[in-house]
């Protein structure tokens, strides 16, 4: 129906509303879209199992009138990222990507969010370190925002050469060169493959727990800025 959309969507936020309803702020490959699952609290709901956190469904929604909230017509679990509520760490990571995610995803009418934060979660339940995520996250988000993070020329505009140290100016937003510095080329070419790789493909990176604390302090500046 014209009205309807149907698509993958993530649960950002539940909010129960009446005595059996619910208020889903949801995360779809279309954007941040609000919508009521009504009825989903009742014990016997279909819907209830697909609107959970940290769960990946296909979802049909209809658009409301005069801009009122969509409700939830269907809903199939794709997958369930059933291993991060029972580890801390990743719990508290997942809060925070989804947070900042929501805050950014308000402007946005595409799938590059949805992808960001899939992403995420997929590797937080698999396992992966989880500051290795975090710090692939905010190189991301920089990205999906538009932004560029200048990994080819240092504070003097000079090409970075692999021979020499530098320390991350976050004046500049630049490499600047000092001797001793600690992002030497092996820090410079990760950081750079987590720009432009998937989160999968980062993982599989050999050696890399030793420089993710310089990286990740990189990625939170240039965040920051």
């Amino acid at each position: 129906m014209q009205n309807d959309i149907r698509t993958k969507a993530l649960v950002l936020r539940r909010t129960n509303y009446g005595e059996a309803d619910r208020i889903l702020n949801l995360l779809t490959e279309q954007g941040l879209i609000s919508a009521i699952a009504k009825g989903v609290r009742k014990e016997k709901s279909k819907l209830a199992g697909s609107v959970e956190l940290f769960t990946l469904s296909e979802i049909t929604l209809h658009k409301g009138l005069n801009n009122k909230l969509c409700v939830l017509t269907s809903a199939k679990m794709l997958e369930h990222y059933d291993k991060i509520p029972y580890k801390l760490s990743e719990l508290e990571l997942a809060g925070i990507v989804m947070k900042q995610i929501a805050r950014f995803a308000e402007t946005s009418s595409g799938p590059e969010y949805f992808d960001l934060l899939k992403q995420v979660l997929s590797a937080l339940n698999a396992g992966v370190n989880p500051e290795l995520v975090e710090t692939w996250f905010w190189f991301n988000l920089v990205r999906t925002n538009g932004e560029q993070v200048n990994l080819l020329t240092d504070t003097e505009g000079k090409k970075l050469d692999p021979f020499k140290t530098y320390v991350w100016d976050s004046t500049e937003s630049a490499l600047r060169e000092q001797l001793g510095g600690n992002v030497r080329a092996e820090e410079i070419k990760i950081m750079r493959l987590m720009l432009s790789s998937s989160l999968k493909t980062t993982s599989r990176i050999k050696d890399i727990a030793p420089k993710l604390p310089t990286i990740l302090y990189i990625a939170k500046t240039i965040n920051k800025q």
